[in-house]
């Protein structure tokens, strides 16, 4: 990716599927080309949220709602320490923000990451075509001496695919660290880190859990050195079908029986761990208004998703796997799509959404109150 953060107000811009449509805009933020997955999130709200969700690492995201930037950015809101997305793709970007928490405008810190987007396109038109025709390579391109279109498509369908993608480990942090219990303590809980929201541990801890972050390629011995309560698995980019190290330090945390809990990339592997097969989605659930049904309660929740995966596990039945018996506990009411898996042998479930609600409604925040249950129940 090349950028240049000076003269995007004026500098055409360009945007090439892989598929050869093309759409012509303005620059927004930097100025350059990028690549990446095209991918749509529905969300009205909740934009700075999206563009620091390190599960957005290698994706250029078109946002459905036409008007982008009217609350500026703030210094509160990130979810990871910087924006993730590859590119950014908006219909009508706001002139000036407006917010008593904003610092600067979106543009502004678009440009300042040096991420490159594009305006003034028919996002509608372009999530019609993506909802037809699935997730795919793109690029965009803009500055004052444009490639022709040929050029450009070219360089598209040379980008890599997201198929295939081990990513976890470059949005993962590097070392350990800790975020302290609000409160009196409770738990102890070890988190893997495969792009874990900042939200997530807050959530946690406001539970009374302290929580020891812990990288990607942390082993079975590095979880079990913080003396856990439970073990967390958190969401994060890429293919589940690589990720062969998280799967199986999964697989010895659920030998020994400590209560578990997964979101997203966690659930896919879980799902992997329990025996189950992943697959890639058409396009993929991204957004803060997914209608996800509890099955254990019957309860319906609207939910805030980010995943182009899924776990394909049987709906109609209890499964048998080498951890004992698995079922589907949640499923997407949209499209019947696996979004939660529970054992009932062992202390172990997931969801496929995000239940920390950064942003997004918060329907699923009964799910860190389930993790604290089953953490009570082991001590118990």
């Amino acid at each position: 990716m090349t950028t240049s953060t000076r003269g995007a107000a004026k500098a055409p811009a360009v945007l090439v599927l892989e598929d050869g449509r093309i759409f012509r805009g303005r620059a927004y933020g930097a100025v350059g080309e990028t690549f990446g997955e095209a991918v749509f999130s529905t969300g009205m709200t909740g934009y700075q949220e999206t563009l620091t969700d390190p599960s957005y690492h290698r994706q250029v995201v078109v946002m459905t709602a036409p008007h982008v930037g009217n609350t500026g950015v703030n210094d509160e809101d990130p979810e990871s320490r910087r924006i993730w997305v590859a590119g950014y793709v908006v219909r009508d970007p706001a002139r000036v923000p407006s917010n008593w928490r904003s610092r600067r405008s979106l543009d502004e810190e678009l440009r300042k990451q040096g991420v490159v987007g594009i305006s003034g396109i028919d996002t509608r038109a372009l999530t019609r075509h993506l909802r037809e025709r699935g997730a795919m390579r793109v690029g965009i391109f803009s500055g004052n001496a444009l490639p022709d279109d040929g050029t450009m498509l070219a360089e598209v369908r040379q980008a890599p695919e997201m198929k295939g993608a081990d990513l976890s480990a470059e949005v993962a942090t590097k070392e350990t660290y800790v975020v302290p219990a609000i409160g009196t303590k409770k738990f102890t809980v070890a988190a893997v880190d495969l792009g874990i929201k900042g939200m997530t541990p807050h959530r946690m801890a406001e539970r009374g859990i302290e929580v020891h972050v812990l990288p990607a390629t942390a082993t079975v011995e590095d979880v079990y050195a913080v003396n856990p309560d439970g073990v967390f698995f958190s969401n994060g980019p890429g293919d589940p079908s690589t990720a062969d190290h998280p799967v199986s330090v999964m697989q010895s945390v659920l030998e020994r029986g400590t209560p578990l809990f997964g979101i997203c990339f966690g659930n896919q592997i879980l799902g992997r761990a329990l025996g189950f097969g992943t697959y890639k989605l058409k396009y993929g659930h991204r957004g803060i208004n997914q209608p996800v049904q509890d099955r254990t309660t019957g309860k319906v929740e609207v939910t805030a998703h980010n995943h182009g995966f899924a776990v394909d596990a049987p709906l109609d039945r209890v499964s048998e796997t080498p951890f004992g018996r698995a079922e589907v506990s949640h499923i997407c009411l949209n499209d019947q799509v696996v979004e939660g898996l529970q054992l009932l042998d062992r202390p172990a479930f997931s969801v496929q959404y995000h239940p920390e609600a950064a942003a997004g409604p918060h329907d699923a925040a009964y799910l860190f109150d389930r993790f604290v249950s089953l953490m009570e129940g082991q001590r118990a």
